[in-house]
């Protein structure tokens, strides 16, 4: 896998996922470990610090998957937050955990369940509960 970008994550965020990753009845789920990774290479800042260009949880961003250029509009959310209107991911989906902490402008590339590589990238973050000043989200 090619380098991959610097991360940025709240210590509010940061807190959150340790718990959530504990509470998780196995941790051989696809994607636990390539989560916990990204969270042990982060930048952890306080909420208030968090600088208005990083996803961050419930941040709604626009991505585009590389290899079929499609565009999506999506918040990222905890699981418990997920529904139907598909308009939301999951930070334990293999695309969310690769959202979390980039900046608008970057790109990763990320393991996929069936093996190979997905490449996302940032294009605009809509909203950012930091940068709306809602630090308890």
């Amino acid at each position: 896998m090619s380098n991959k970008p610097e991360i940025t994550i709240s210590s509010l965020d940061a807190k959150r996922l340790f718990k959530l990753i504990e509470a998780l009845p196995t941790k051989k789920m696809v994607g636990i470990s390539e989560l916990e990774e990204e969270l042990a290479r982060a930048n952890i800042v306080e909420p208030i610090e968090m600088p208005p260009t990083i996803v961050t949880m419930n941040s709604t961003v626009k991505f585009t998957v590389e290899s079929s250029r499609d565009e999506f509009l999506m918040t990222l959310v905890y699981p418990k937050d997920v529904d139907l209107k598909g308009d939301k991911i999951s930070i334990l989906a293999p695309v969310g955990s690769a959202l979390l902490g980039l900046c608008q402008g970057d790109e990763i590339e990320w393991p996929k369940p069936g093996g190979g590589l997905i490449k996302i990238t940032i294009n605009e973050i809509f909203y950012q509960p930091e940068r709306a000043g809602n630090f308890s989200l």
